[in-house]
């Protein structure tokens, strides 16, 4: 497999990827467990943005890149902390596009809605990872070529927000 390599320089490029996926029935969610899944996926992205934005808007350019999940938009059962978790992050994004953008920085909100070719996958989800052969599960090759399509917009055309999800992937 190819590897994709692109000097983006200090601070080119930025990508925020957690994804704090805890599924807790409502009834038995702590308090303390719905602040961590927030803690990770939004408070740290405008942590690390915030510090990346201050070091861009000097350059007067830059990507900042968040992804998020199906969670992002819509909530789900038993996952009410994780889809809260996004839906801040993609506001978040949202609030950055419209601040940084006349600065001349590109901030995108990436939907990955679907398995990953990951170690991960293949030993915990066997069954899913058999979807492979039918381009059933994401290629990180493809992933991080959207991600660098992205990053290399011109300024009079960029894309706020993509969905990537396989073909079959229901959504």
């Amino acid at each position: 497999m190819d590897t994709i390599e692109r000097d983006v320089g200090p601070i080119g490029a930025y990508v925020f990827n957690i994804g704090a996926n805890v599924p807790s029935s409502i009834l038995d969610e702590t308090a303390r467990k719905y602040f961590k899944v927030w803690e990770m996926a939004c408070l740290a992205g405008f942590l690390t943005a915030r510090e990346v934005a201050r070091r861009m808007a000097t350059r007067g350019h830059g990507t900042m890149l968040f992804t998020g999940a199906t969670a992002s938009l819509r909530g789900s059962a038993n996952f009410a902390a994780f889809a809260g978790a996004k839906h801040a992050l993609r506001a978040l994004a949202q609030s950055l596009a419209r601040e940084l953008g006349p600065k001349g920085i590109h901030v995108g909100h990436v939907v990955v809605d679907g398995a990953i070719d990951t170690e991960f996958i293949r030993t915990q989800f066997p069954q899913r990872y058999a979807l492979k052969e039918q381009d059933g599960i994401l290629d990180p090759e493809h992933i991080a070529e959207t991600y660098w399509f992205l990053h290399t917009q011109p300024r009079d055309a960029w894309t706020f927000e993509l969905d990537l999800r396989p073909w079959m992937e229901r959504w």
